[in-house]
């Protein structure tokens, strides 16, 4: 795992190290931590997550808390409906109906219906279940790195979970996308080249084709937004064979990329079905997807839908409390503003230190890709996992990506500011000469 805690490899303080093995003893050896030595945040604030000694860590890392950890706005839509009611969609209530035509107005036309549930892993699981019944196929495109879910199903088609997470023998796997190595002209080129591929393999071995399913900034992948549009011919080979486009937002949705509300807006296509995660409720458990209303249509006679609290009162408040904020803050605007700013001052930060290869992103979700050679272009994880550390030592949280895990994953909540920026890459230059001085790059 990138950035994992690996127990015993460093001496930790005793309450922590109590912590820790009490989470062991209670939860079991399935779960993972992040850093070296694991952070124990009690607090959480704007941009700010703060411990249990009241030291103030900036958050450059959690997509989750979207519009900021506790904005005071969301908080209050989830108390006042907790104290009147919570209940699930069987009986009828507005809430869910204001906060389904208040984001339904966020996408474009054909995409008329929206369906609600707790995760993104049930948003994507829903959607497989939709393309399945609509198109009658089962067979389905990932990309080589993808993570999109923890359920049987989705877990079948994330390969990001590793090895010992078998895929389905109905999925095929496309290599993620990679201008830094093949060039930013060949990207879109590779991409649908190797998805016509995947389909006649499907194909051939008795599997129609149902879907292509990824994230459109690539985030597991190594974070890949550029160039905007590549997309576009992979959409179109997976259409003319009968399949769906399923855009998975639950990162690079609600504003982040800065360009719109939605990541596949950037590469000139409307999916047929969008999944969304946690960040639409800035953390609170509530997921869903919007879909043409065609595809519904088939889906609703073949199958009903039922998800006790997908889409209960107060999961809802919290939806629309955080659209109502992104609007009223204008967060899709600061995160271009924002996110250009830092993009600049990595590439500043490029030009002295040789183990940034490149620097990539779209608004607040910025990759920086840590190589041992510029030449050869030879992944660093080494050096990204130090880095991280260095960083978190500086109380500033980040984590890596990409299938070799040497790509920082820069993305904090929406409302990061031009000084929270500065700050971030005052940290990052300090941490960049601490590791160069200790790898004697």
């Amino acid at each position: 795992m990138a950035n994992g805690f690996v127990p015993g490899s460093t001496a930790l303080p005793p309450e922590v190290a109590a912590l820790v093995a009490r989470r062991d003893r209670l939860l079991g050896p399935a779960y993972r931590l992040f850093y070296e030595e694991p952070l124990h945040p009690v607090r959480g604030e704007g941009v700010w997550l703060y411990d249990a000694q009241g030291n103030a860590y900036l958050d450059v890392y959690n997509n989750v808390a979207s519009v900021g950890h506790c904005h005071p706005h969301v908080v209050a839509a989830i108390a006042r409906q907790a104290a009147v009611l919570n209940t699930h969609t069987r009986y009828l209530d507005e809430t869910i109906l204001d906060f389904a035509e208040r984001l339904l107005a966020t996408f474009p036309a054909p995409l008329a219906h929206a369906m609600f549930t707790c995760t993104g892993s049930e948003a994507n699981d829903l959607a497989i279940r939709i393309a399945t019944a609509v198109t009658g196929g089962e067979g389905f495109i990932v990309t080589s790195f993808a993570y999109h879910g923890v359920t049987s199903a989705t877990s079948s088609m994330s390969p990001s979970l590793g090895t010992r997470v078998a895929l389905g023998e109905h999925v095929r796997l496309v290599p993620g996308p990679d201008p830094y190595r093949h060039g930013a002209a060949e990207t879109g080129r590779l991409l649908e080249t190797a998805v016509r591929a995947a389909i006649a393999d499907l194909e051939w071995r008795g599997h129609k084709v149902a879907g292509l399913l990824c994230d459109t900034i690539f985030s597991s992948d190594g974070i890949q937004p550029e160039p905007a549009g590549f997309l576009a011919g992979a959409v179109q080979a997976v259409r003319a064979a009968g399949g769906l486009y399923i855009a998975d937002e639950v990162q690079p949705g609600f504003g982040r990329t800065g360009a719109g509300m939605w990541g596949f807006a950037r590469h000139g296509v409307v999916p047929d079905i969008v999944t969304m995660g946690k960040p639409m409720g800035n953390g609170h458990p509530v997921a869903g997807l919007v879909a043409r209303a065609d595809l519904l249509q088939i889906f609703g006679q073949k199958s009903r839908y039922f998800n006790t609290f997908g889409g209960n009162p107060v999961s809802c408040a919290a939806g629309l409390a955080v659209l109502e904020v992104i609007a009223g803050e204008g967060l899709v605007a600061n995160a271009a503003r924002v996110g250009a700013l830092m993009k600049e001052g990595l590439e500043a930060l490029a030009q002295q230190h040789a183990a940034i290869g490149d620097v990539r992103g779209a608004g607040l979700f910025l990759g920086v890709e840590l190589v041992k050679d510029r030449g050869t272009r030879q992944a660093d994880p080494d050096y990204a996992s130090r880095l991280v550390n260095a960083l978190k030592r500086r109380r500033v949280l980040i984590s890596a990506s990409g299938p070799e895990a040497n790509v920082l994953k820069i993305r904090p909540p929406l409302v990061f500011s031009a000084d929270n920026a500065a700050c971030f890459l005052e940290a990052m230059a300090a941490a960049l000469r601490e590791v160069d001085d200790a790898t004697g790059r």
